[in-house]
């Protein structure tokens, strides 16, 4: 771990950052080949329930939320999701113009330029899909290079082996796992903490941008080379 000595006792310290505070998350539009990121509204409540009724797998592992019985309680937690800063929601919209997942930036601390991801809900129409994996590229892209910040979050339940398997694959660094760190839904929580910094973000927007790219891809829309390749993760 890099780091400096104190001028005066010697004693081993860390190194000097810059302490601008980052930007905090806006309602903007991020573009992709595949798709788009843009901020959560109201307006794509219908899109949301087609898909995400009758799948309540998708909520198994969300802390506090879903499945929901109806539409109407759907909706009115989607319309309170789109309302708040923190967590800071946007939708997944694929090239049809359908909103087909949505996640957060959350626990948004400008001051220490740390961020998370979170509260990621893809719907089956969105899992296992190049823009499922883009949308990540551009809220990474987004929270590192416009935001400004120098450390971005994943936390998931330490027994979603899904979500870990993506943290990796997507180029997160395992860090850990917080035992008995929250209650969810009435059952104890196992936290696994993952986490990408900004020095890391070139090797990682390289790889993404690698496995996006059209010739990664087949005539019939297989991958060639996965992206965990492209990390250097063991699959």
């Amino acid at each position: 771990m890099s780091g400096d000595c104190h001028p005066q006792t010697g004693q081993p310290i860390g190194a000097l950052v810059d302490t601008t505070p980052a930007q905090r998350p806006g309602p903007v539009t991020l573009q992709g080949r595949y798709g788009r990121v843009e901020k959560l509204t109201s307006a794509h409540i219908s899109d949301f329930w087609e898909l995400f009724e009758g799948h309540p797998e998708v909520w198994t592992y969300i802390s506090t939320d879903g499945p929901f019985a109806n539409a109407e309680e759907f909706a009115a937690f989607i319309a309170k999701r789109a309302m708040a800063d923190d967590p800071y929601a946007y939708a997944i919209i694929d090239d049809s113009g359908r909103a087909v997942g949505y996640f957060t930036l959350m626990e948004i601390r400008p001051a220490m330029r740390v961020i998370e991801v979170g509260h990621v809900l893809y719907s089956p129409a969105l899992q296992r899909t190049s823009l499922g994996t883009e949308a990540q590229y551009l809220l990474a892209q987004y929270a590192f290079e416009t935001l400004g910040y120098r450390r971005y979050e994943w936390k998931c339940n330490a027994l979603n082996t899904a979500s870990r398997r993506a943290a990796l694959r997507y180029g997160f660094t395992y860090e850990g796992t917080f035992r008995q760190h929250i209650i969810a839904k009435g059952r104890n929580r196992d936290n696994a903490w993952f986490s990408m910094l900004d020095g890391e973000w070139p090797a990682r927007k390289h790889s993404f941008e690698r496995w996006l790219a059209p010739e990664n891809f087949s005539a019939n829309g297989k991958q060639i080379a996965s992206l965990s390749a492209f990390n250097g993760v063991l699959e």
